[in-house]
């Protein structure tokens, strides 16, 4: 990393590439195609990085308000979101985004602000709910009929099982950390032995998981996350059996299940159908149909009577994970208020934005 200039050393163009056959001298610049009668206040990296960020040089803001919009719509303004040259897709909305662009400079790089103006707009509230004629026309919703829908990445389902069951935890910055992985996968792939953080260290965001490249965490391969050998720009988005599995059986999920369930027994209400409607307010903000509140009390009511015989079982479920649960709850009650959860966790509204 060069952190201050020093004394340039003269390039010059190489006769037919030979390194000891030079030809005229060269100075740093920007090429003329692009500096926009600027390139003479381009001489070194400081100048270059202005110029980057400048409105002489369009191509960044564009860029970084593209993948923003990938992020909220899965596919970006210009679809070839890592190609914006001769070879990559022409932009959908071109008017949209360089409108995006401008604003986002004129914000001062406000990222908070760009997302805002996004997440507010008509556009992106809109329903995602689809007709078979438009699903004709463009099944792909280049032109933005309909509200964006598509599985969440890997990291976010991770997350918002945390926040929901009140688990999650928001500390920034620190050193990566550790959470839970299936016993003895690096042994099997490294000769390593894995150790899992305790405490707080397990409920940070996914963002702070600590990647071995050779070892990826498997929770999160399975949700398509990338496996970091190169630098991706594209989400791929796979739905298999072994998402819900890994929703249903990985340690984090059935502990989010349990907590999420814990909140439910705090509230007041004491009826299964308001509890059921809080634990839908909890993690899809929305209220249940009536043939959802009776599937999932039916399981209950199941649950239950699974546990009412079988307080071992019930106290065994409920040690998965590192916290503790709550002792004043009973526990084959806790437990079938668990299962429900989960199955909460596991629901397609939950893993998806719509």
């Amino acid at each position: 990393m060069v952190m201050q200039e020093g004394e340039q050393k003269q390039a010059y163009v190489l006769n037919r590439g030979r390194y000891d056959a030079h030809g005229e001298p060269v100075q740093a610049a920007v090429p003329s195609a692009l500096a926009a009668g600027d390139k003479d206040a381009v001489g070194n990296r400081l100048q270059l990085a202005r110029w980057i960020a400048s409105r002489s040089n369009p191509l960044t803001a564009r860029v970084i308000v593209n993948r923003f919009w990938q992020m909220f719509f899965g596919t970006g303004i210009v679809k070839t979101v890592d190609d914006f040259g001769s070879q990559g897709e022409s932009p959908s909305n071109q008017p949209l985004l360089d409108w995006l662009a401008v604003e986002f400079m004129d914000s001062g790089w406000d990222v908070k602000h760009l997302l805002k103006t996004i997440m507010l707009s008509r556009t992106f509230r809109q329903t995602s709910r689809v007709s078979p004629e438009l699903q004709e026309l463009d099944p792909d919703n280049r032109l933005l009929a309909r509200g964006p829908r598509f599985r969440l990445s890997a990291g976010t389902i991770r997350d918002q099982a945390l926040a929901v069951a009140g688990l999650l935890k928001q500390q920034q910055g620190g050193p990566s950390v550790r959470p839970y992985q299936p016993p003895g996968l690096w042994q099997e792939v490294s000769g390593e032995t894995y150790e899992p953080g305790s405490g707080n260290d397990l409920y940070r965001r996914s963002l702070y998981t600590y990647w071995k490249r050779t070892v990826a965490p498997p929770s999160m391969v399975n949700f398509d996350a990338s496996d970091r050998e190169v630098c991706s720009v594209y989400v791929n988005r796979t739905n298999t059996p072994l998402q819900a599995l890994n929703l249903m059986n990985d340690t984090i999920f059935i502990e989010a299940a349990r907590k999420f369930a814990e909140r439910l027994l705090h509230d007041p209400s004491q009826s299964v159908p308001k509890r059921i409607e809080l634990a839908y307010l909890y993690a899809v903000n929305c209220l249940p149909h009536d043939h959802e509140t009776t599937i999932l009390a039916n399981l209950l009511q199941t649950y239950q009577q699974m546990y009412a015989d079988d307080l071992d079982t019930a106290e065994q479920f409920l040690t998965i994970g590192d916290s503790d649960w709550d002792r004043n709850l009973d526990a084959r009650e806790l437990a079938a208020y668990a299962g429900m959860t989960s199955l909460i966790l596991n629901l397609d509204e939950v893993v998806t934005k719509q």
